[in-house]
């Protein structure tokens, strides 16, 4: 089993003077409908919570616990910033390009200016602030689970509501994932306006239509 997050990263930061440190991360990159949605948290420095023992990559958390934990981050954080790109402009730029868009808009939409900032995976070249990529970064880092905690959260409720606009596509259940569901109503119904269009699965359906 993997050890739990920490702030292995941050406490190095914080030791050379930079006390805000944001950590960013993305849900959605691989579903097949909605948007991309980033979140940039900013921590209090040296700080310990006794939720932030139950953090971990939102992605292996239940929703009950995420919901929890988001709420806890939105109360303690010094800052939140949420990004996001939609479907279409997914299709316009590609998914990296818009993975890096809602991080930036994530990032700009802090009401505090960091520091340093910590960021799953990628790199923003565009963000003149000092980053580090991390591989993994959402089950290494303490700021990087709770970006990714609050962007799946936003994220699932944005495709909870698409779900009542869009219907026989599971939305509520699924997110967008190609799930079995999704895939058996995405060949009975056809793309539906929010369906990523450069994805295989929908570019096929629309070449066979």
């Amino acid at each position: 089993m993997r050890e739990p997050p920490t702030f292995i990263y941050e406490e190095d930061l914080w030791a050379q003077g930079a006390d805000l440190v944001a950590g960013v991360d993305e849900v959605g990159r691989g579903p097949l409908a909605g948007p991309v949605v980033a979140a940039a948290v900013l921590l209090p420095p040296r700080c310990h919570f006794p939720w932030l023992a139950r953090v971990r990559d939102s992605k292996v958390l239940s929703p009950a616990r995420r919901q929890e934990l988001a709420g806890r981050i939105r109360k303690d954080a010094v800052a939140i910033g949420l990004g996001s790109v939609p479907h279409d402009l997914v299709d316009a730029v590609g998914i990296v390009e818009a993975t890096r868009r809602a991080m930036l808009a994530a990032l700009a939409e802090l009401s505090a200016a960091p520091e340093f900032v910590l960021i799953d995976a990628l790199s923003l070249p565009r963000c003149r602030l000092p980053q580090r990529p991390i591989i993994h970064g959402d089950g290494l880092s303490l700021s990087i689970a709770c970006a990714s905690i609050v962007a799946k959260v936003a994220r699932d409720q944005l495709m909870l509501k698409a779900d009542t606009s869009f219907f026989g596509y599971g939305f509520a259940r699924n997110k967008g994932y190609a799930t079995r569901e999704h895939l058996e109503a995405l060949t009975r119904l056809g793309p539906c306006l929010i369906h990523r269009r450069t994805f295989a699965p929908v570019r096929a359906c629309l070449e066979c239509a």
